[in-house]
C-alpha cells in the first residue's frame, strides 16, 4: 500500500484498515506456526503498511494539537 494513497484517505477510514491489517497479521502469524502459510515475505509487507498508517495517524494528531 502506498503512503499517498493513505495519505487521502479519512481517520476514520485509516483507523479500519489499521484494525483489518492487524487482523490480517494475525491471521498469517497463525498461519505460519500451523505450516499453512504460502508466502512469509506478505508478513514483512503486512507490517510495514500497520507502520505506514500508524505513522500517518500520529502526523495527523500532531497537526492539530499544534493547529
Amino acid at each position: 500500500m502506498k503512503a499517498s494513497k493513505l495519505h487521502d484517505m479519512t481517520s476514520q477510514e485509516l483507523t479500519n484498515t489499521l484494525s483489518d491489517l492487524k487482523a490480517e497479521l494475525f491471521n498469517l502469524r497463525f498461519q505460519l506456526a500451523t505450516g499453512q502459510l504460502e508466502n512469509p515475505m506478505r508478513i514483512k509487507s503486512v507490517k510495514k503498511d500497520i507502520a505506514r498508517v500508524k505513522t500517518i495517524l500520529r502526523e495527523r494528531e500532531l497537526k492539530e494539537t499544534n493547529a
